[in-house]
């Protein structure tokens, strides 16, 4: 497994404990040397122990040096970052090239090449010819295999997937991706066996139409507000219908993380280089842009349209709740127009605060929510952990300056809130 980031350490744990042999290869020596010492470079749920069980188990290696583990290998995972680059909007593939280069030198008998990271399609093609450049008489086979992780539940999508995607036309390849896919079997796991450049495209367009959902439903919230609707019941109501379902219908303060903003972009740029525009992406990635931006305007205007020496709480930085992952988190935006219109900003996460330390300037963070809260104007929720689910809203009440709430995530209920004494918005909830 080249690369030991959020994909490549979840998959080759997970591999490991299927029972596979997986040495996991990084260049970084201070990320390799702390997983060595038990020390996991990312917030998951279930990771650490994970790891650890396979590390104990002679399983699972962690390694800088790759000559050893590619040579005797069966497959090899590129699962190396693919960020969207600098300047146009691409997906940086210099990561991923590299990697083919250093893989074709080593290679001693047939072995699989895949790809696990999110590329554009024909990358696999490239990596192909790389290999083939490099190392003419090698025996190979490059297949496309697309994670489909959700942050979070990583594990669990690992072990239990709705699908493996496998993009290749060589029947020896595709013998090889089975075996290491078949403790799946019992859990009857559909493989969709593919052409590569069908299997990369699939992943490109699974996330952007999940972005697309999401920021469905956010303009569906804003006309709720205008029109006297609840987007909560207008979400069940068309996630019951099974040509719709619910997942991805929870209005919010727009997507963020690794994958949504990221690949959108790059789906949008390929498609552009096709002659193919995809003015519904195009829209998404404008809408979702503008709407972080949006909520830090909700919160002025629930202060009277004036935070000028206001002081802030916000609770929840991560885009998401169980990660620890900041990259394109809503929380930025908001913070930074916060800020910029002269408020003070407290906050506090359970995970993320570290990184979060290195995209925001002039924050306090906080020990705890409360902490947080303490002498603020109004509280944000901008992250809906479970732990910000059950507040002790009189202690609550107490510590802020005055009883405000702003919940970008609708945990909690208007009427109930109103009820507790407190002035309070959220999303697309009118009522």
């Amino acid at each position: 497994m080249i690369g030991t980031g959020y994909v490549g350490l979840v998959s080759g744990t997970c591999f490991a404990d299927f029972g596979h042999v997986v040495t996991c290869i990084d260049k970084d020596t201070t990320k390799i040397d702390a997983l060595n010492n038990g020390k996991i470079p990312i917030y998951e749920p279930g990771l650490q122990e994970l790891v650890a069980k396979n590390v104990d188990e002679e399983r699972l290696f962690f390694t800088t040096d790759s000559s050893d583990a590619i040579r005797t290998a069966d497959a090899i995972f590129i699962a190396v970052g693919t960020p969207t680059r600098r300047g146009d909007g691409h997906a940086d593939l210099s990561y991923v090239y590299a990697a083919a280069e250093e893989i074709a030198g080593l290679l001693e008998g047939f072995t699989v090449i895949i790809t696990k990271s999110t590329v554009p399609v024909g990358t696999g093609d490239e990596v192909e010819a790389i290999i083939q450049k490099t190392n003419p008489d090698a025996d190979f086979a490059v297949v496309s295999n697309p994670e489909f992780l959700r942050e979070g539940a990583a594990i669990n999508d690992f072990k239990r997937p709705d699908r493996v995607v496998v993009g290749t036309e060589d029947d020896k390849a595709v013998e090889v991706m089975q075996e290491l896919y078949r403790p799946l079997y019992l859990n009857e796991t559909p493989i969709i066996v593919t052409k590569r450049r069908t299997s990369e495209l699939i992943k490109y367009a699974a996330n952007a139409f999940l972005a697309v959902k999401i920021t469905f439903i956010n303009e569906i919230a804003d006309l709720c507000e205008n029109v006297g609707a609840n987007v909560q019941e207008v979400s069940r109501g068309i996630g019951l219908d099974n040509r719709i379902g619910s997942k991805f219908l929870h209005a919010g303060p727009g997507y963020g993380g690794s994958c949504f903003p990221k690949d959108t972009l790059a789906l949008s740029k390929i498609a552009a280089d096709a002659g193919s525009d995809l003015k519904i992406v195009d829209s998404v990635i404008e809408v979702n842009t503008a709407r972080k931006k949006k909520m830090a305007d909700k919160v002025v205007d629930f202060l009277g349209g004036d935070v000028n020496g206001k002081t802030i709480a916000l609770l929840g930085l991560a885009f998401k709740p169980n990660t620890d992952d900041m990259r394109d988190a809503p929380s930025i935006d908001i913070v930074e127009k916060l800020q910029s219109c002269g408020a003070k900003i407290r906050a506090y996460d359970p995970a993320s605060m570290e990184e979060a330390g290195k995209m925001m300037s002039d924050v306090l963070f906080c020990d705890g929510p409360y902490h947080a809260i303490e002498n603020a104007d109004v509280v944000v929720i901008c992250t809906e952990w479970d732990q910000f689910r059950a507040l002790d809203l009189e202690r609550v009440k107490s510590l802020l300056k005055a009883p405000k709430v702003v919940d970008l995530r609708n945990i909690y209920k208007p009427d109930y809130m109103l009820s507790r004494g407190f002035e309070y918005t959220s999303v697309g909830r009118s009522y």
